[in-house]
């Protein structure tokens, strides 16, 4: 028996495991490397030694000096529990392994599931040169009364103040199995909470106790660790740490990095303004690195030609989640500027912004009735044409000229989104005049919800759109990719009773009026505005994304190149490059494969999607009904009981996703809105029992 430093230079032996540390890992292998560390550190680990080669004839002498059986065979092969790669559940694993000849027989069976199928398979897919020696860890069996195993962070998020916890009664194979579900613990700030109850496998007092350790264990070797531990006999004992892989990076909630001209800073954030309320998910690398910005640049744009301002889109991106808020991107000087070179359109602008809910016709004549006019007579048609231009030159285009192609329709769908945001504005404010006058007037004689005088307002049936989207992140396909047309004929039937709701609303309000010839024409004007800009939001909404198939196909032509000069595997994992990445790639001025960056960025893009979300297939809408709106149902995004009790009590920002689930439940829909049969994408639903 050798009590020696385990990097002796014996082909075969056997080492004790309190003889080894972190440093003997490419000898004895990094599973007995990590216990016997933390062994030496005073953690609670099973007595055992490590086989290295083939089992040496003084095997029975180490056998009886650990006090016999039973006993747990693991592998711990240099490959084995790596950064990188864990090779977790490669190997085979022996228990209850009594007497010699059945601890030699276990050595060797152990030793070669070395070069079985699957971990040539394995170590061929995640980590070509791992080589394939492989030593033997022998400990004594912990007669566990429960067992399992704890992760010191989120492994779906990456949150570092979490510890979660898995626990079944008796030994933890029947975890590894899947013979037991297991009870789910969370620990934060020292609290632990139970997701699920299965077995009553350990209290919260224990819950906490494998918490400590575990984070004693991360603290020990300076990383996140997924801890396999057992309690017996009233103690609890570590069997195994190693570091968690492919683990996102640590999840910041502290002042976002703000786009435009301002330095970081507190501001009031929203995740569904604007552009937002198209962002239901985390947003790819390419969207937040170029079509953001592009829509941002053209968003500026329209700001400027209608107000004289020069603002672009106040944003911020936190952990691949978009933000926005209301407050102005702008500086003193260009402010300045504004007033001295364009000072009756700022004074427009600015006047009627203040006055839109407490005087909307007035707000409407000195700007936004200009702004809108601008917008069909000149905005729209533009960007009309370039899309269609766009889309007949994509074909035979240069690469350099799909960058072009990109970087002009980009910056025409920021100038819609201004657009936009101007029409859907104004139609939020004077719809809010309008309750106003409602509940002033109205509320003790009609009840009705007054959100209803302003469905039914398409001029025209309801038509395809394919160039809708599930979300404005480009990664995502349109609705013409899906080869889904929508279900028109419904929403046809449910215009037509929408129609006869809003016209019997309109009426009763219009009789309870009559008595009082003041009144009406107040109503009529206020109504005549809702529902025209009501209509303008909608049809600003479906024409919003116009130009996102050409998009899309500019950046498949770019990622198909990408694959040809080998820089990535398929066209989709362009839109997990940046834009210099994937035009370098694409035209061949990066020579440098760029596999590792992108696969990086799309786990940790992954990782912000709460556990169990299904992508849209857009295969099978169905109608719901949503009060007066329609709900078309277009994939469904299943969240934990917990996060969806956040959502029900109107947790905002960045709590909401700094908790993302482990665990899912299946009664939270994503659901695609379409007021007025517009697409207005991103909506959260709760179903109500």
């Amino acid at each position: 028996m050798d009590r020696s430093p385990a990097n002796a230079t014996a082909v075969s032996a056997v080492v004790l495991l309190d003889a080894v540390d972190a440093a003997d890992a490419a000898r004895v292998g990094g599973k007995a490397a990590n216990l016997g560390e933390l062994k030496r550190a005073g953690f609670n680990v099973p007595d055992g030694f490590v086989v290295i080669g083939e089992p040496p004839e003084d095997l029975a002498d180490t056998l009886r000096a650990l006090g016999g059986g039973p006993l747990a065979v693991r592998s711990s092969a240099v490959a084995e529990d790596l950064a990188d790669a864990s090779f977790a559940g490669q190997y085979e694993t022996f228990l209850n392994v009594q007497g010699l000849d059945q601890l030699r027989k276990a050595i060797g069976n152990c030793r070669r599931s070395a070069s079985s199928a699957r971990v040539a398979s394995y170590r061929a897919n995640r980590a070509e040169k791992a080589p394939v020696e492989i030593a033997v860890l022998v400990q004594r069996m912990v007669p566990a009364e429960s067992a399992g195993v704890a992760f010191t962070a989120n492994p779906v998020t990456g949150d570092r103040s979490e510890v979660s916890i898995s626990a079944v009664r008796g030994l933890g194979e029947r975890l590894v199995s899947g013979e037991a579900q297991a009870d789910e613990w969370v620990i934060r700030e020292g609290k632990p909470q139970r997701r699920r109850s299965s077995e009553d496998a350990i209290t919260s007092d224990q819950a906490a106790a494998v918490a400590d350790i575990a984070r004693s264990a991360a603290a020990h070797f300076d990383r996140p660790q997924d801890v396999e531990w057992a309690f017996a006999g009233g103690e609890l004992y570590v069997l195994q740490s190693r570091p968690m892989t492919a683990l996102p990076s640590p999840v910041d909630w502290t002042a976002p990095r703000v786009s435009g001209l301002h330095p970081p800073g507190p501001s009031y954030w929203m995740r569904n303004l604007r552009l937002g309320e198209w962002l239901p998910e985390p947003v790819t690398p390419l969207f937040e690195d170029w079509l953001l910005k592009l829509i941002s640049r053209g968003f500026g744009r329209g700001t400027h030609a209608d107000s004289g301002l020069l603002t672009g889109l106040r944003y911020a991106v936190v952990n691949g989640w978009f933000y926005s808020t209301p407050e102005p991107d702008l500086r003193l000087g260009d402010l300045l500027a504004a007033i001295f070179t364009r000072p009756i359109s700022m004074f427009r602008f600015a006047s009627s912004i203040i006055k839109q809910t407490g005087d909307p016709e007035l707000a409407e004549r000195r700007f936004f009735a200009r702004v809108v006019r601008r917008w069909r007579q000149q905005t729209l048609p533009q960007y009309r044409q370039l899309v269609n231009e766009s889309s007949a030159q994509l074909e035979s285009a240069p690469l350099a000229d799909v960058v072009a192609i990109v970087d002009r329709v980009g910056e025409a769908a920021g100038e819609q989104l201004w657009a936009l945001a101007i029409g859907g504005g104004s139609a939020w404010k004077i719809e809010v005049a309008l309750g106003r006058f409602y509940r002033q007037y109205l509320t003790s004689q009609v009840e009705i919800d007054v959100r209803v005088l302003l469905t039914g307002l398409s001029a025209s049936e309801p038509a395809a759109l394919t160039h809708a989207v599930l979300s404005a992140d480009w990664y995502w396909p349109t609705l013409g990719e899906s080869s889904h047309s929508g279900p028109v004929n419904q929403l046809k039937q449910r215009r037509g009773e929408l129609i006869e709701r809003r016209e019997a609303a309109e009426k009763a309000c219009r009789q309870a009026l009559q008595d009082r010839p003041e009144l009406p024409p107040r109503f009529e004007v206020l109504l005549e505005l809702a529902q025209r800009y009501a209509r303008l939001r909608e049809e600003q909404a479906n024409l919003l994304t116009l130009g996102w198939p050409v998009l899309r196909k500019c950046v498949l032509a770019l990622g198909a190149a990408a694959v040809v000069s080998g820089a990535i595997d398929r066209e989709e994992d362009a839109f997990f490059l940046s834009r210099a990445e994937l035009v370098g790639s694409a035209t061949g001025s990066t020579s440098e494969a760029l596999q590792a960056p992108r696969q990086c960025r799309q786990d940790q893009t992954i990782a912000r999607v709460p556990a169990g979300t299904t992508v849209a297939t857009l295969e099978d809408p169905q109608l719901m009904p949503q009060d007066e709106q329609l709900g078309l149902i277009l994939g469904t995004i299943t969240l934990s009981s917990q996060v969806e009790n956040d959502l029900q009590a109107g947790v905002k920002g960045g709590e909401e996703h700094r908790r993302r689930p482990s665990y899912p439940s299946p009664d939270l829909q994503r659901v695609a809105c379409l007021p007025e049969y517009g697409w207005t994408f991103g909506t959260l639903q709760v179903p109500r029992a």
